[in-house]
């Protein structure tokens, strides 16, 4: 089951987490890199880790070329960071708590979603709005706004927890159209 929701953005003030329903604008031209950035990390920052500890820095791989985004570096709301590297689907390791598939062949992105089935990674993708491939969450523009989908079913797969919060949002979000 997939489910849509726009997210201006995560705002954390305490362990609580915050989301806004709504159209995330991208303004000027650094307006689409700076919103995917916010996005992966708001994202992010829903993810709970197996280890049941919150960790103050995880590590991203990007494979792929990001479309909506020149340079990937995710804006984590709170405490915390993201470290990036760019690799190639081959290099992909154990050391990647994220993984974000940009442009890439279909083969690369099979073999990677099968890979990451039963770990605690945390997919996101910017080349397939529909989410239909696998990643957990999946990023779209449209009309000049930057929304993502979520699949259920690549969630519940995988070891890690998503706040529900996020995911109500998004059914709330479906309900409403």
């Amino acid at each position: 089951m997939l489910t849509s929701l726009l997210l201006i953005g995560a705002v954390s003030t305490t362990p609580q987490m915050a989301a806004h329903a709504a159209t995330q604008s991208l303004v000027g031209d650094g307006g689409t890199t700076q919103a995917v950035n916010r996005m992966v990390g708001g994202i992010a920052s829903y993810a709970r880790w197996p280890s049941g500890t919150p960790a103050t820095s995880r590590h991203m791989c990007v494979v792929g070329t990001p479309r909506l985004a020149q340079r990937m570096a995710p804006d984590t709301p709170g405490r915390g960071s993201i470290s990036v590297s760019y690799i190639a689907a081959s290099a992909v390791d154990p050391d990647c708590d994220i993984l974000f598939l940009g442009r890439m062949p279909v083969a690369d992105r099979r073999q990677l979603i099968a890979w990451v089935r039963g770990r605690p990674v945390l997919t996101i993708t910017d080349d397939d709005a529909a989410c239909v491939y696998g990643a957990m969450f999946c990023l779209g523009s449209r009309a000049a706004s930057l929304s993502f989908s979520v699949n259920l079913d690549a969630i519940a797969r995988g070891p890690l927890k998503i706040d529900p919060r996020v995911l109500r949002i998004g059914t709330d979000q479906e309900g409403a159209r």
